[in-house]
């Protein structure tokens, strides 16, 4: 039995490497065109079986992702760089070891990640197992992101928390329009 479970599991391994260094070929062209990076990035994500219910508008090639198979993405989706998603929970591992109830291997809990449409995730968050996050919503740099994430709201922090909502977000911007530097980007 445990001989049958490490063979499907390197069988497993073995099968993504593949799709891990289709991944690693296309980063370089992020750098220069990254239309052409996205074009060749989803059905790289849809064959690891990333459930995309619109269009990801930028994932960063420097975003790190557990297990793609975990993984509902919405529309207008931007991750950027330095994003960890994580799917997994080792914890549970190391409680079993604690408490002397761990007979067999290392074993985690799974809970899957889902982003809503038209979503923002600063450099460096991170996602943790079971993160649900709605539509409109902005996801600051370096926040912890654990639990639900309502609509329309910015968090930001570790552990997360709301600062605002996206309506005060842009009613803020128009005050300041005048001092602002804007760059629109082309379609």
């Amino acid at each position: 039995m445990h001989f049958r479970r490490l063979s499907n599991r390197l069988l497993h391994v073995l099968g993504r490497i593949p799709l891990r260094l289709s991944l690693l070929a296309i980063r370089p062209i992020a750098l220069f065109n990254h239309r052409l990076y996205m074009a060749l990035l989803l059905p790289l994500l849809r064959a690891a079986g990333m459930k995309l219910l619109g269009k990801p508008r930028f994932i960063s090639p420097n975003a790190f992702i557990d297990d793609f198979s975990k993984i509902t993405l919405g529309d207008r989706v931007v991750i950027s760089s330095n994003v960890s998603l994580l799917v997994h929970d080792y914890s549970l591992t190391t409680a079993m070891i604690a408490a002397d109830e761990l007979k067999g291997p290392d074993v985690a809990i799974i809970r899957p990640i889902t982003i809503g449409n038209n979503v923002f995730v600063g450099w460096g968050a991170m996602l943790m197992p079971g993160t649900t996050i709605a539509d409109n919503v902005i996801i600051g740099a370096g926040a912890v992101v654990r639990g639900n994430v309502e609509s329309r709201t910015v968090v930001i922090g570790n552990p997360f928390q709301k600062i605002t909502t996206i309506d005060e977000l842009l009613e803020k911007h128009r005050k300041r329009e005048s001092n602002l530097e804007v760059r629109e980007d082309r379609k």
